[in-house]
């Protein structure tokens, strides 16, 4: 294991947004890099099969523009994890992060995801395969139990076994999986939050980082968590609630607040949707789709989000759908007050 001086600083972790199936691609991912500076950006999950048998660069394509950024793997076999964490580091990762709490049906037939968890030992031979292979961070996103499995002794063995192959960093979404009788919405909201458990791996394993993860949704909860330990990572909140990444960089970096507003944040994602048209055919409904949240809780924002979400607007370039978005959010905000 390396010496404390000589890992990461956990300051790194303090603040991050999930990796959210389907959700958090390099688009989304570019899009919340407007709104902060400092929180760290995870990508989707991406299987070791995806990489050593797919396309690579569809797979591992980013923008400069979203560094700090994670790329997750799902994976069991530690030759496989070794290679395509290579291939991370390659393309320009931060950090290679593996999923170890997925329950999906598809992740349990790959036997990779949450079912990982009572395997620690094949999970540390996997760490320590990456670990090897790569020179940045190595890290694991994990539950706090699988199915009826409460003890907080078996989460604490499987943290202390995975350290035991120079694992540093354990980021822990703090409910159960459920592998079978409940779907991956279900996994979200179903299994009991026991925020008491993470809490207690950073006691009894003050040297590591350790970040918890799950039903987060407010700056309150985030400022209450940090007191117990080392980082937070918010999920669907940040997606659906994108601006309250805005106001981290103050709070929780000690940094001065973006000097763009909401509006100069939609002009950018316009430009960003031109260049993507540009550069690879991208269309720009795909890019959209991520910032329907900008204007929550805004006057006119459920008209403005039905510009940018109106499938018959495809056909126009960006920037004329975004012309028809500011004049619904203009009329919106009118007819509110």
């Amino acid at each position: 294991m390396p010496s404390l001086d000589s890992r990461p600083d956990p300051r790194r972790w303090r603040l991050s947004v999930a990796p959210m199936m389907d959700w958090t691609d390099r688009h989304c991912r570019y899009f919340h890099r407007l709104l902060s500076k400092n929180v760290l950006l995870y990508t989707e999950m991406v299987t070791t099969g995806a990489l050593t048998h797919g396309d690579v660069q569809r797979h591992l394509r980013f923008n400069s523009e979203e560094h700090p950024v994670v790329l997750q793997l799902g994976g069991s076999d530690p030759q496989d994890l070794a290679e395509s964490a290579r291939l991370g580091q390659q393309w320009g990762y931060d950090e290679i992060n593996l999923n170890c709490g997925c329950p999906s049906d598809r992740v349990q037939r790959g036997a990779f995801g949450a079912c990982l968890m009572n395997e620690p030992a094949l999970v540390a031979d996997g760490v320590k395969a990456m670990r090897d292979a790569v020179d940045i961070p190595v890290t694991v996103k994990h539950r706090i139990g699988v199915d009826r499995i409460e003890r907080y002794e078996f989460v604490r063995d499987f943290v202390g076994t995975v350290s035991e192959a120079g694992c540093d960093v354990f980021i822990v979404h703090a409910r159960n999986a459920w592998l079978d009788g409940l779907s991956p919405k279900e996994n979200r909201e179903i299994p009991p939050l026991r925020y008491e458990l993470a809490y207690r791996l950073k006691q009894d394993f003050p040297s590591l980082t350790i970040v918890v993860n799950g039903g987060i949704k407010d700056n309150e909860a985030i400022t209450a968590h940090l007191q117990q330990v080392d980082g937070v990572m918010v999920g669907r909140e940040a997606y659906y609630n994108p601006w309250l990444l805005t106001t981290w960089d103050t709070a929780f970096f000690g940094q001065a607040p973006s000097s763009l507003d909401r509006e100069a944040v939609e002009e950018a994602m316009v430009a960003y949707m031109e260049r993507a048209q540009a550069e690879d055919g991208c269309p720009w409904y795909a890019i959209a789709r991520h910032m329907l949240g900008l204007y929550h809780g805004q006057r006119g924002g459920r008209l403005w989000r039905q510009v940018w979400s109106n499938h018959k607007l495809k056909p126009l370039p960006p920037r004329e759908v975004w012309r028809q978005a500011r004049e619904a959010l203009a009329r919106g905000a009118t007819l509110a007050s």
